[in-house]
């Protein structure tokens, strides 16, 4: 959702439900280049809440780290949260791009659960549908005009310049996939209080589900199974993860309770890709966020759907400088939304 044409330097801005992360990005040729990256940790409840004293609370906390980091640019690319978007991908006749827009317009009622009158409406063209040869495949985005108008009045108040907003699920994927892979590949997100599920081909996604399922229920599934605190259970859950041998098996057994429902629904999206795309096989799959750092769920995956498995990098994309390139793959896993915005085109 581009507010902005023709805008030159900008930076992506994550505002995530478990830290607040900013990244900047030169193009060098082909090649993009790190210049620039930070992070604060914040509450989820923060970050979750409408209220206006929260609200501003976050705006002093980007003020800051915006200060901290020294951006180059005023402006910025922002992330709209997977639980304020809602995203679907319908077939539509063959039309000129003027055309297109203005159907989507007049049946956006019927594609949008929200009013069209309050709600912002993006659209992204992917191609042939695969159902009808006759139609295409479009990329629809909703969000409420209230969400988007509270964060440009947030980020404008503190001197910032909103150039875009962008799914975190999009910008997610654009960081993790290498640019030039046409393969269909899963990408799979652990927050802290949902997960976001991305199924992408030809360089573009086909399927898109925020799942309320994160990090925090499943912690807190394991602590009632196994009658211990919150902390210690997220300890054991960082600590041992989905591997049998530990802690005779007990958080294994409980980690797989906690996490069964959040394999029901991503199930049900890849059985719902391959009956829309026949005998499309699924090549990559990608984990970040909390997939990536749980002991051994990478490997559960590879078991349970006998795939490639990789955990995902956000510099896959963007060249970073070695001195810093211990340091940058440590926090990897953190920075792929904010990393999907930098690199997005405007």
């Amino acid at each position: 959702m581009s507010l902005i044409d023709g805008i030159g330097s900008f930076f992506g801005l994550d505002i995530g439900n478990s830290g607040i992360r900013l990244v900047e990005v030169r193009s060098s040729g082909k090649q993009m280049q790190l210049i620039n990256y930070a992070l604060v940790p914040v509450d989820s409840h923060l970050i979750l809440s409408d209220s206006p004293a929260d609200f501003q609370k976050v705006a002093n906390i980007i003020k800051q780290l915006v200060l901290q980091a020294k951006t180059s640019s005023k402006n910025v690319a922002v992330n709209l949260p997977s639980a304020r978007v809602f995203t679907t991908i319908v077939d539509m006749e063959k039309l000129s791009s003027d055309e297109l827009a203005k159907s989507i317009k007049y049946q956006a009622d019927t594609l949008i659960p929200t009013p069209v009158e309050t709600s912002k409406i993006d659209w992204a063209l992917l191609g042939q549908s695969p159902v009808d040869k006759n139609k295409v495949e479009v990329l629809i985005s909703s969000v409420s005009n209230s969400y988007i108008e509270r964060l440009v009045d947030m980020i404008e108040n503190i001197g910032l310049n909103v150039v875009a907003f962008e799914p975190d699920s999009i910008a997610m994927a654009r960081a993790l996939l290498p640019a030039n892979q046409v393969e269909p590949s899963v990408v799979l997100d652990i927050g802290a209080v949902s997960s976001d599920l991305v199924i992408s081909m030809n360089g573009g996604p086909r399927l898109i589900r925020s799942i309320p399922i994160g990090l925090e229920s499943m912690v807190r599934t394991v602590s009632e199974n196994l009658s211990i605190e919150t902390n210690q259970a997220q300890e054991f859950v960082y600590k041992f993860g989905l591997s049998k041998d530990k802690v005779e098996g007990q958080i294994f057994n409980a980690l797989t309770m906690a996490t069964e429902n959040l394999f029901a629904e991503i199930d049900k999206s890849i059985k719902f890709f391959q009956n829309r795309y026949k005998n499309t096989a699924l090549t990559y799959f990608y984990v970040t966020g909390g997939a990536s750092i749980i002991p051994e769920f990478p490997l559960y995956i590879a078991n349970r759907y006998g795939i490639k498995v990789e955990i995902g990098n956000a510099w896959t994309n963007i060249s970073i400088p070695e001195n810093k390139r211990n340091d940058l793959l440590a926090v990897a896993n953190q920075f792929s939304v904010a990393a999907g915005l930098a690199e997005r085109s405007l």
